[in-house]
C-alpha cells in the first residue's frame, strides 16, 4: 500500500520527466527517443527569459521587505504580552489560509482597479503579503526554541534591549532567518492564483508565462521547464533542511 501510494503522487512527475526528453514536437508517452533540444528551447523563448528575471526580481525585493516587516512582528509577537496579540497573529497567518483565488481577486479590485496602482508595484505588494506568513511563522517558532533568559542575562549585564537584539537574539535565531527567507523565497517563485490576477502586459511572472505558452504549444519544452523547476525546489529543500532541520518544524507543530 505504501508502494502505491508513492506510486499515485510520484508517478505524474516521473512522466514528465520522462516525456522532457521526447524528441517530437508533441508531448508523447513514452516517448520515441530521446533529445535534449527542449531544454536548450527553454533558453531560446525571450519570454521565459524576460519573466524569469521578473520572477526572481519580485522574489528577492520581496522577500526583502517581507523581512523588514516580519522579523520584528515574529518577535514582538513571541517576547509580548499585549492586547489583540492572538488577533494580530491570525491577520499575519491569514494570507496561506485564503484561498489564493480570492486573495489575488481583492488584491486586483483594490490595488489595481481602486487604487491605480501600477502593475509591477501591485504585483510586488502581492508576494509581500504571501511571503509575510512564511517569515513571522518560522522565525517565531526560532524564537520560541530560545531561552529568554540569555536575554535577561545580557540586559542584566548592561546590554539594552536594541542591543542585545542584534547580538545574542539574530545570532542565535539564523538558521530560521535563512529557512524562512527560503521558504518565503520558494512561495513566491511559484505561485500562480496571486500572480495571475495581478499580471499584465509586460509584467509577467514564470508560471503564468508558462500557462500562457501551454494555450498554443504543445511540445515538451514546458515539461522541460517543469523538470528545472522541480530540480530548483529541490535543491531549495535540501538547503533548508540542512540549514534547520526537518525536526524543527515537527518542534514547531
Amino acid at each position: 500500500m505504501t508502494f502505491l501510494v508513492y506510486f499515485f503522487l510520484l508517478g505524474p512527475l516521473l512522466i514528465i520527466i520522462v516525456v522532457s526528453f521526447g524528441p517530437d514536437r508533441y508531448l508523447a508517452f513514452p516517448p520515441n527517443g530521446f533529445s535534449l533540444k527542449w531544454y536548450s528551447n527553454i533558453f531560446e523563448v525571450s519570454m521565459f527569459m524576460t519573466t524569469f528575471k521578473i520572477s526572481i526580481t519580485i522574489a528577492l525585493l520581496g522577500n526583502f521587505i517581507a523581512l523588514l516587516l516580519g522579523l520584528p512582528a515574529a518577535y514582538a509577537l513571541s517576547r509580548y504580552n499585549f492586547r489583540f496579540k492572538n488577533t494580530l497573529n491570525a491577520i499575519f497567518i491569514s494570507p496561506i489560509l485564503i484561498p489564493g483565488i480570492v486573495l489575488g481577486f481583492t488584491l486586483l479590485k483594490f490595488l489595481i482597479i481602486s487604487y491605480n496602482i501600477p502593475m509591477f508595484t501591485g504585483l510586488l505588494i502581492g508576494h509581500i503579503i504571501l511571503m509575510i506568513p512564511y517569515i513571522v511563522r518560522v522565525i517565531s517558532s526560532s524564537l520560541a526554541n530560545l531561552d529568554f533568559s540569555i536575554e535577561e542575562a545580557a540586559m542584566s549585564l548592561g546590554a539594552n534591549r536594541f542591543k542585545t537584539f542584534f547580538i545574542i537574539v539574530l545570532p542565535n535565531i539564523h538558521s530560521g532567518i535563512i529557512a524562512g527567507v527560503l521558504l518565503s523565497f520558494l512561495e513566491s517563485f511559484n505561485t500562480v492564483d496571486v500572480s495571475l490576477f495581478l499580471s499584465g502586459p509586460g509584467i509577467s511572472t514564470l508560471p503564468i508565462q508558462m500557462l500562457n505558452y501551454v494555450e498554443y504549444n504543445f511540445d515538451p519544452t514546458i515539461a522541460a521547464m517543469s523538470v528545472l523547476l522541480m530540480v530548483f525546489t529541490v535543491i531549495f529543500m535540501f538547503v533548508i533542511e540542512r540549514t534547520l532541520g526537518l525536526t524543527f518544524f515537527t518542534k514547531s507543530r
